[in-house]
């Protein structure tokens, strides 16, 4: 047999030739059986699974002309007219491409014949949560009082994107994934039965990289038996689907444990040479490093990874590595395995992530892992006492700064100033109107001219901080929810001078975004991500729409501090409301201090 026709051969003909999904199998054949079959089932899970399969099957079972029956026989007309795809009454539609309202209309007017071949007319609508909600909404009528003689089996990979009142009307059936077990027996039955010789090492090797679906296994299965001409070993699959051999492992491994920067850049060089892509040894180094934890946390379990040929090997180099270490290191591995995906030099980033796992110190709870691919470094390092202390810290000052807002303080200034598209109040003493008009410190707005930034706003720093903004955003998540769901309300606009501008809907998200302890986050996070230190700078949204849309200089807000004693600079101009507030009251400081 053509290695081509692998999988079709082995393609499931009856409920019995199915694997991993028992549980429904069952259910399915009850209801047959019972004559309780539904008028729509929804069929989801992973890819590879047979959820397309198990449709078609149901098909042939409740259309057997010796049935309805648990199970097909395959033998007469419409088992096989259904095989082969020839008969009318079992439409098989892909929703990917067949998407739009034309076509769920064209179900709908002919839903209401009579099958012409068959017992049951069975709609197969792969893909579903890709109809468009006019699609939806026009079969959803006929999903709920269909005709008594047809079944409507919709199966989708993503069920989360089908409307409520779509799986209300349905029978929901989760496939799951197909054990490793599983697997690894169906592939030695289909090597046995076409006279391939392989080894168990190699089986299991490809069940692992199917992950869990059973088409994907035997696909590799027939790319790597074409490969080895009728010969499947662990060497020829790691070489076909560019995976590393377990000595590579093993080299690089030791290498990291060893702190030997000088060793590791060769090794990987090599891996590059022999075609090994960055992203795919990544993924393997996360895997491999896993399982050195598993081992060394759960020594007498049997978790370890088909990868594992030699065990005692691989225990020796478990008991290398503190189990913080591991942790860190797979933590590393993950953050960089993300970055990996938009970077236009991969090896390079590999090589990094290599050199900083030789840098973890043995004691995981001194580093700052948390700071993502950029953090790490020694100057971020700090001990679990001081940083609980930080942390209690600033707890306390953002709970004096509530107090003082209700209490009618005008708002708190940053320690250092203000800059330009930052915010800078100042607050009064509690019983006084000290810090809001004539005396004390003053709030004024300047104008801050949008002219560099516009013109910065295409610039090759800007394309490429927006495309890594979604980093940031992340990182900032990972530090602190609420300031990430404040920040996100911005829009990264420009970068210019040292600064980005961010664009902001919504005013309170800017000014809580502005806050000196959110500031110092987004700052820090920002140049570890983009690599260069920068100032943050907001500006409403409007504002900044009004400047792209050519009026000219348009300027966003900014408040700056006024010491006493001085006046505010020529350029700047109160506002209205200051204005008309020292028309009332004078420009003459008044302390109202409460009786003794």
């Amino acid at each position: 047999m053509s290695h081509i026709a692998l999988y079709r051969a082995w393609r499931p003909q009856t409920f019995q030739d199915m694997v991993g999904q028992q549980h429904i199998i069952q259910t399915l054949q009850n209801a047959i059986r019972e004559q309780r079959v539904s008028h729509a089932y929804l069929f989801n899970g992973p890819r590879g699974t047979g959820k397309t399969t198990t449709a078609k099957v149901l098909a042939k079972a409740v259309n057997c002309e010796r049935g309805p029956a648990i199970e097909p026989c395959n033998e007469c007309d419409a088992c096989r007219g259904i095989t082969a795809g020839h008969i009318m009454d079992v439409i098989e539609i892909d929703a990917a491409s067949n998407r739009g309202i034309d076509e769920i209309r064209d179900i709908r007017d002919k839903v209401r014949y009579a099958p012409s071949e068959v017992r049951y007319k069975v709609y197969i609508i792969d893909e579903v949560h890709m109809l468009t909600t006019e699609a939806f909404n026009a079969l959803l009528k006929t999903l709920e009082e269909p005709p008594g003689h047809v079944i409507f089996i919709l199966a989708t990979t993503e069920p989360h994107k089908l409307p409520a009142t779509i799986i209300s009307r349905c029978q929901r059936f989760d496939f799951r994934q197909v054990s490793l077990e599983e697997q690894s027996g169906r592939l030695m039955q289909i090597c046995q039965e076409e006279g391939i010789s392989a080894d168990e090492d190699a089986i299991a090797y490809i069940a692992r990289l199917s992950e869990g679906g059973m088409r994907d296994a035997i696909s590799l299965l027939e790319q790597v038996s074409a490969f080895g001409d009728n010969r499947i070993t662990l060497e020829a699959a790691i070489d076909v689907t560019g995976g590393m051999a377990a000595d590579q492992f093993y080299q690089l491994a030791e290498a990291v444990r060893d702190r030997n920067v000088a060793l590791v850049m060769p090794l990987v060089e090599s891996l590059m040479q022999a075609g090994k892509s960055a992203d795919k040894c990544m993924e393997n180094l996360v895997y491999y490093f896993r399982d050195l934890l598993v081992l060394k946390l759960a020594p007498s379990g049997a978790a370890i990874t088909e990868r594992v040929v030699d065990r005692d090997r691989f225990k020796t180099m478990a008991d290398a590595y503190a189990s913080q270490r591991l942790f860190a290191m797979i933590d590393i591995l993950n953050r960089y395995q993300v970055e990996l995906k938009h970077a236009s030099q991969p090896q390079t980033l590999f090589e990094v992530a290599l050199m900083k796992l030789c840098t973890i110190p043995e004691d995981h709870s001194s580093v700052n892992v948390g700071s993502g691919a950029g953090g790490g470094s020694s100057e971020g390092l700090a001990s679990g006492a001081e940083l609980s202390r930080l942390r209690l810290q600033v707890e306390s000052l953002e709970r004096k700064l509530e107090e003082a807002l209700k209490n009618g303080v005008a708002a708190v200034s940053s320690a250092n100033g203000s800059t330009d598209g930052t915010r800078a109040i100042t607050p009064g003493a509690k019983g006084s109107t000290r810090g809001v008009f004539g005396g004390g410190s003053s709030i004024s707005r300047v104008k801050v001219k949008l002219g560099p930034y516009l013109e910065a706003a295409g610039s090759d720093p800007s394309n490429q901080a927006r495309s890594k903004w979604a980093i940031v955003l992340q990182r900032v998540k990972d530090a602190k929810v609420t300031l990430h769901a404040w920040l996100k309300d911005g829009e990264l606009v420009a970068v210019q001078g040292g600064n980005l501008l961010l664009a902001f809907k919504n005013e309170i998200h800017r000014e809580t975004t502005e806050k000196p302890n959110h500031r110092e986050i987004i700052e820090r996070i920002a140049q570890e991500v983009l690599g260069e230190t920068y100032n943050l700078v907001t500006v409403m949204l409007k504002d900044w729409q009004t400047a792209i849309d050519g009026a000219g200089e348009t300027q966003g807000e900014l408040l700056e501090l006024v010491p006493e004693g001085e006046e505010a600079s020529p350029q700047v101009k109160r506002p209205v409301w200051v204005e008309e507030a020292v028309k009332l009251f004078g420009e003459e400081l008044v302390v109202v201090k409460d009786k003794e």
